[in-house]
């Protein structure tokens, strides 16, 4: 592949990856304005169904697309033991979404003030807040433009594919994804992938805390908190500060 068409460059998956979860944490969790929505219901691994705003095939255009963003043992044996958009179930993710004014209550915003992971008791986080008109007014406006940016980009890789994206090689894929007329869609994907996988669970994603597990985050630990030992106990060795790669992980984000 020519370099003008390899935006990924050579930064390791893995290292890209583990390198931005706590942005997309916070951003899913709604402390950036960005998105959330609960899953109608995430589809095991290879397997894609109609959802709230997809087709059976652009669900499984969109989980082939973000599985080479983020690709499992599935998609790249070198990731082993490490989950990727397939496993942690990001097309129901975004799938929820998108189509998350469909139903006769809108559900964006998770309520709280915890869930159940680390206490006894319902899952409180399941209970959406009811947005107020004006933030209604303006998530419609956003969900509608990037249901268009959806339909358009899957017939786009469709059409560059020469037909059905998801039943093209990985490497075929690779290069369409890579073309310069898809970056806008494939910023929109990166950001949508990484959500999805380290997202509350409630959101639709990170299914069976596939994200979190493999980063070795907790998730929100209240109403437990943390002890004074864990608040003072170092967490170790920083492997991505360690492996020299912040800056090329910036130069990664910049080309999107």
């Amino acid at each position: 592949m020519p370099a003008s068409e390899r935006p990924r460059a050579r930064l390791g998956r893995r290292v890209l990856i583990t390198a931005v979860p706590m942005a997309a944490i916070l951003g899913a969790a709604g402390c950036t304005g960005s998105p959330e929505a609960h899953s109608a219901g995430s589809q095991p691994s290879g397997q894609t169904a109609a959802g709230r705003f997809f087709t059976s095939h652009e669900a499984a255009v969109v989980e082939a697309a973000t599985a080479r963003i983020a690709p499992g043992p599935a998609d790249d044996p070198a990731e082993a033991g490490h989950p990727g958009a397939r496993e942690a179930g990001v097309t129901g993710y975004i799938d929820a979404m998108l189509g998350a004014l469909t139903g006769p209550v809108p559900v964006i915003f998770a309520g709280g003030p915890w869930s159940n992971r680390h206490a006894s008791g319902p899952d409180r986080m399941a209970d959406s807040i009811p947005p107020d008109p004006v933030t209604l007014i303006a998530w419609r406006k956003r969900l509608e433009s990037w249901q268009e940016q959806y339909r358009e980009g899957v017939a786009a890789l469709d059409r560059l594919a020469g037909g059905d994206f998801s039943k093209t090689g990985p490497g075929e894929q690779d290069k369409i994804l890579a073309r310069q007329n898809m970056s806008a869609f494939r910023s929109l994907l990166f950001e949508h992938t990484i959500e999805g996988l380290y997202a509350n669970p409630e959101y639709g994603g990170n299914r069976g805390l596939a994200g979190w597990r493999d980063i070795g985050f907790p998730g929100d630990i209240q109403p437990r908190g943390y002890p004074a030992d864990e608040v003072e106990r170092s967490d170790g060795r920083d492997p991505v500060a360690a492996a020299g790669v912040v800056a090329d992980v910036l130069k990664f984000l910049g080309a999107l």
